[in-house]
């Protein structure tokens, strides 16, 4: 008797942002690399999704001006809390050509317990991809903070 074919995932992509998102990741260790990532985003600043996870999923890619604002502005945030010499906290699919970047809030890293069984899920998130929504991920694991919706909302308004 033949036997049945593997069957790899049981689970269904249902597109390419969700396929890229669960792929694999490079981590952005050091600080000059994340100034190249940053650098990269800034010169095709044009047709970013811009997503705060727990926020509900853009619908249209931000402007250059609102990408260079964001990109400056978590750079800040980035370095002012997460108080290390290495980066560690920004993930992309790709170091030289990026589509999808994750951004993890340094104040909400999760212990080691957690992220053994699930993982913290990224803050936010930079794509070229249109996102689906994530809140569900995020109720897993945590709730975004209120500081972080006013932070958020604050580079918008």
């Amino acid at each position: 008797m033949a036997k049945p074919p593997k069957i790899k995932s049981m689970k269904k992509i249902t597109n390419d942002f969700e396929s890229v998102f669960s792929g694999k990741f490079h981590g952005v260790l050091r600080w000059s690399q994340l100034d190249e990532l940053w650098e990269l985003v800034k010169s095709d600043n044009k047709g970013w999704y811009l997503y705060a996870v727990g926020s509900e999923a853009p619908s249209e890619t931000s402007n250059a001006q609102d990408t260079e604002t964001f990109i400056n502005e978590l750079d800040t945030l980035l370095r002012r809390e997460h108080n290390e010499d290495y980066c560690g906290i920004v993930y992309t699919d790709d170091l030289y050509k990026p589509t999808l970047i994750k951004v993890f809030d340094p104040n909400n890293l999760g212990t080691s317990c957690s992220i053994a069984k699930h993982g913290p899920p990224p803050a936010w998130i930079i794509s070229k991809m249109k996102p689906v929504d994530l809140s569900g991920l995020l109720q897993q694991a945590m709730q975004q903070t209120a500081s972080r919706k006013r932070w958020w909302q604050k580079i918008f308004n």
